[in-house]
C-alpha cells in the first residue's frame, strides 16, 4: 500500500525532481528528460505540451485552474455556502461551522465529508480521463489535490483510509479502481495506512451518473458488504472516492461502518457537485 502509482507510457511521465547529478534520483531526472524529448508529454485535459509548473500528467495551468473549495462550508457534508461573506469565516452573520439545511433535516450517516474541489470543467475532464481513458498517472495530481483536504479535517486522528470499492466485474473492465489509487497516493502523503480489503461491492449497480437523488439512494441500497468488521471497531476511518454528488454511496458505506462499531466515519473526495 502507498507504493508508486502505475504509469501508462509513453505520454504519462513521473514528475521531474531537481536532485544532484550522480544520485539515483538524479539519473531518473535525466531519463525523464530523454523520454520527454522522444515522446513529448501532453496534458490529458487541454492537450498543451507539459512545461514549467507541470504536475504530471497535468500541465501547470490546469493544476492551477482546479476550483478549490474554500470555507465557509457545512461542517458535516462540506457543501460550500458561497462567496458572500460579511467577515472572515462568516456568511451573513453565520459561522463557517454552520450546518446546511439538508444536514439539519436529514443528518447523514457519516460524521463529516470534505471535497478538495468543485466539479468544474478541468477536474471533470481530468477525472473522466482517469476513470474511462485509462490515464492512471492522473492518480498522482488528483491524489495530491485530495490530500489538500488535510487543512480542514483532523488527519492526525485518522486510523485508516478505505477506498470505496468497485464491483469486481467493473474493476476487471476498467483495469483498476480509481478510488484505491487515490487512497494509496493520499496515504503516502499523510502517512495513514490504506485498507482495500474491508469494504466490498456485492452488487453490480447501475451507473449513478444519470440518476436522481432518490434513485441514487435506491441504487446503492444493500450494494456493499463489510468483509472485516473487526478492523474498524473503535477507529476513525476515512472513506476515499473521486466524486460526491448526492452522498448516496458515501452514506451507504458509512452506515455499514458505523453499524460495525467505527467510532468516526469521514469522507474525502477529489470533487463534489455543487
Amino acid at each position: 500500500m502507498g507504493g508508486p502509482v502505475p504509469l501508462v507510457p509513453p505520454v504519462e511521465h513521473p514528475q521531474a525532481v531537481a536532485t544532484p547529478s550522480g544520485t539515483r534520483a538524479g539519473w531518473r531526472g535525466w531519463i525523464i528528460t530523454a523520454v520527454d524529448l522522444l515522446f513529448p508529454p501532453f496534458c490529458p485535459v487541454c492537450r498543451v505540451r507539459l512545461d514549467a509548473g507541470r504536475r504530471d500528467p497535468l500541465c501547470g495551468a490546469c493544476w492551477e485552474h482546479l476550483e478549490r473549495i474554500p470555507p465557509p462550508v457545512c461542517r458535516v457534508c462540506g457543501r460550500p455556502f458561497g462567496a458572500f461573506t460579511d467577515g472572515p469565516g462568516r456568511m451573513g452573520g453565520m459561522p463557517a461551522v454552520h450546518l446546511c439545511g439538508a444536514c439539519r433535516a436529514h443528518p447523514p450517516s457519516y460524521s463529516y465529508a470534505r471535497a478538495a474541489a468543485r466539479y468544474g470543467d478541468v477536474v471533470r475532464q481530468a477525472i473522466l480521463a482517469f476513470k474511462f481513458g485509462g490515464r492512471r498517472a492522473l492518480a498522482a495530481p488528483l491524489g495530491d489535490l485530495l490530500a489538500e483536504t488535510a487543512a480542514v479535517i483532523p488527519v492526525q486522528g485518522v486510523d485508516l483510509l478505505l477506498p470505496v470499492p468497485l464491483h469486481r466485474r467493473r474493476e476487471r473492465e476498467r483495469g483498476f479502481n480509481q478510488s484505491r489509487l487515490l487512497a494509496r497516493r493520499v496515504g503516502t502523503v499523510w502517512g495513514v495506512p490504506v485498507r482495500a480489503d474491508v469494504l466490498a461491492r456485492a452488487a453490480a449497480t447501475l451507473p449513478q451518473t444519470d440518476l436522481g437523488a432518490e434513485d441514487r439512494r435506491a441504487n446503492v441500497r444493500g450494494a456493499f458488504t463489510l468483509r472485516r468488521p473487526g478492523v474498524v471497531v473503535g477507529r476513525h476511518v476515512l472513506l476515499v472516492d473521486d466524486i460526491m454528488t448526492t452522498g448516496a454511496t458515501a452514506g451507504e458505506c458509512a452506515a455499514l461502518l458505523r453499524d460495525a462499531g467505527a467510532a468516526t466515519v469521514g469522507v474525502v473526495t477529489v470533487a463534489r457537485v455543487v
